[in-house]
């Protein structure tokens, strides 16, 4: 199997304007890979080191610097470096924690095409991501048998096109922001020359990790067709919503952009009502409103990130007796074969 780490260089393509591109794709290039040298940045123990090495083996460790720098020096227990540093705990093979945990091969209505809900389609644009979260729910999705090139990409925008019920497409992936913005304007540019279509929407971690990914390309074909541009970004602490990530997200929005914010519940990382209060706090001050709060996709390798429905229920709960209802993400899960997220009914206290 090929692993998202190893497919980046596949998708990235040829600089079509070295200048606009270098700032990100420089800090791209420079991204942290080898665990030894994440510990030594953050001055963490050497006793991690052999775990690490042998999930990095499974799972590849890969984060850009600028988000290291964002993690507390000497905290193995830094809720920013508990996302990205692999651990022992994902080699446990744990019951119902499988490859493929919200059905994703069966939803494939073409290579790199998945349409599981009504009005929606969604393009598996890239294989890669600027950061591997370990609790990543296409951690084993095999991307090599899906790439959105040549004749797919042809076969999958016909698929579009014979569909008058879609309304809306999904770049993702990996992460779609990984294609040069060239190739993601030819690619927008033929999604509005389907009539039925009416909304774009990219769902990316690349703003929150990699904010220099943000600029005036980018912002000139997301904004530059008919169709309406919706950006989800991915953020799940409010520590990883810097000066600069909250500045990129306001231009976002200043372009006209609508940008929510969908966060996974993580044990360990954002599990309380106050930091994930905190987090729709921050959000919104940037533009950004909170969209969905995922109970964690039971992916193999991370069950240890797991917080219990029913305590999700109560945290989110929590969060609605002190925030105004649009600080409030919606709690939910994903199942193979539904139609729909399913909504986590919450328990509100008296």
């Amino acid at each position: 199997m090929i692993s998202k780490t190893e497919l980046v260089a596949e998708t990235l393509p040829v600089r079509e304007d070295r200048c606009a591109e270098e700032g990100w794709r420089g800090e791209l290039s420079r991204a942290v890979s080898d665990p030894e040298e994440l510990l030594t940045m953050l001055g963490l123990p050497r006793e991690l080191l052999p775990a690490a090495t042998a999930a990095a083996r499974r799972f590849p460790l890969r984060v850009p610097r600028g988000f290291v720098a964002r993690m507390r020096r000497g905290d193995p227990n830094d809720p920013l470096l508990l996302q990205v540093l692999p651990l022992g705990r994902e080699l446990e093979e744990v019951a119902g924690f499988v490859g493929d945990p919200v059905g994703d091969l069966s939803a494939a209505a073409a290579p790199g095409l998945l349409h599981k809900y009504q009005g929606r389609a969604l393009l598996i644009v890239a294989g890669g991501c600027a950061v591997n979260c370990r609790y990543c729910f296409r951690r084993e999705f095999p991307y090599a048998d899906h790439p959105l090139t040549g004749a797919a990409q042809r076969q999958a925008l016909r698929y579009l096109a014979a569909d008058p019920t879609l309304s809306e497409v999904i770049l993702s992936g990996g992460d779609p922001l990984l294609w040069g913005d060239g190739r993601l304007a030819a690619l927008a540019e033929e999604l509005a020359r389907i009539p039925h279509l009416r909304r774009l929407r990219v769902h990316t971690r690349l703003p929150i990790v990699l904010p220099e990914r943000v600029d005036d390309r980018l912002l000139g074909w997301l904004t530059g067709t008919r169709l309406q541009p919706v950006m989800v970004v991915h953020a799940n602490h409010p520590r990883e919503i810097d000066g600069a990530v909250a500045a990129r997200l306001r231009r976002l929005r200043e372009a006209g952009v609508t940008v929510l914010n969908q966060a996974v519940l993580l044990a360990g990382i954002n599990n309380s009502a106050a930091v994930l209060g905190e987090l729709s706090e921050v959000l919104f001050a940037a533009g950004v409103l909170p969209y969905y709060l995922h109970l964690l996709d039971r992916v193999r390798g991370a069950a240890h990130f797991e917080v219990e429905k029913a305590r999700a229920a109560r945290i989110v709960g929590e969060m609605a007796t002190q925030l105004p209802g649009y600080l409030v993400p919606k709690l939910v899960r994903e199942e193979a074969g539904q139609n729909a997220k399913v909504p986590v009914e919450l328990q509100v206290s008296a």
